[in-house]
């Protein structure tokens, strides 16, 4: 057994160990796991186990999603983080229903041209949605990597990394479970059941439970970036815009003016011990909303696009 060939091994036993039964781990419905791939983008797993099912609830498929309204989506994703992930959601929902017949693309090429989906996402989907190899790059598989095989290594860049865990990942089975799938750069499968979805499970699982036992080696990585400070930033005002023209548009309201917008504001800040809004950061904000597809304004009023 070669050192590759161990650490697979290594990997398997303890993913088997840790696994952790996720309600998006018992489906193959590629629109469901790719909602979960963008809110575990920056939410504990906690707390997307519980809006996960609320979401699925509200669309349950890629063609409501497409057909929803812009408000009701941003509405269902708030307290989700970046409002902005929501509208990638419908806009790649849309893609989807208009260019593929309502059903996800399974190359990589075609599923990166889809807004809000870079490389780990798309990966993430073929393989577990589609069982297909590919280099699924993410914080708990870093973890893995940069601990067993670059320890005490600062700053590993990820090109350094990418071509072992393309090297690690199976290559995949045949439908009948028997022939590797052409082995190109991937490892070959160690028995049946070593497919790229449980492969990946077992680094996620076994990942997640390195960062709680030993200082986090994601840390390591020359990618890895402490995110800014939300209390009180420009993020945080633009979400307590969001909120309220949501909340105006809920009671019925035609919309808000600037004035009704910066008021509102200003009580926020000031509940919070922090100065006024300025009206020039105002204005921009406004002006980034509706420029991103948030808002739109007759010039007296703004309301959810």
């Amino acid at each position: 057994m070669n050192n590759l060939d161990a650490f697979r091994a290594l990997v398997r036993v303890e993913g088997e160990r840790l696994y952790r039964d996720l309600p998006w781990r018992r489906t193959r419905d590629p629109y469901r796991i790719w909602l979960s791939e963008v809110m575990l983008q920056q939410t504990q797993v906690v707390r997307v186990e519980g809006r996960w099912p609320e979401w699925l609830e509200r669309f349950p498929d890629v063609r409501a999603l497409a057909a929803a309204p812009t408000s009701e989506v941003l509405a269902a994703w708030q307290g989700m983080g970046y409002n902005r992930r929501a509208l990638a959601l419908k806009a790649a929902a849309e893609t989807i229903v208009r260019a593929y017949d309502g059903e996800f693309p399974r190359e990589t090429r075609e599923l990166v041209d889809l807004p809000g989906i870079g490389p780990a996402t798309a990966q993430g989907i073929r393989s577990f949605a589609f069982d297909l190899p590919g280099i699924y790059l993410e914080t708990n598989v870093r973890t893995v990597f940069l601990h067993h095989l670059f320890p005490d290594v600062p700053g590993v860049p990820d090109r350094e990394l990418k071509p072992l865990v393309e090297a690690a990942c199976p290559g995949g089975l045949s439908d009948g479970g028997v022939e590797v799938r052409g082995p190109g750069p991937f490892a070959v499968p160690q028995d049946p059941r070593d497919t790229p979805r449980s492969w990946y499970y077992a680094l996620l699982d076994y990942g997640a439970h390195l960062k709680k036992t030993v200082p986090n080696p994601s840390r390591r990585s020359s990618s890895y970036t402490r995110q800014s400070r939300f209390e009180g930033s420009r993020r945080q005002k633009r979400a307590h815009v969001v909120r309220m023209l949501l909340d105006a548009q809920a009671d019925g309201a035609p919309g808000l003016s600037r004035d009704e917008i910066g008021r509102s504001l200003d009580a926020f800040e000031a509940e919070a011990g922090r100065p006024p809004v300025d009206m020039k950061t105002l204005d921009s904000i406004l002006g980034d909303l509706v420029a991103e597809g948030f808002a739109v304004s007759d010039g007296a009023l703004w309301h959810i696009a």
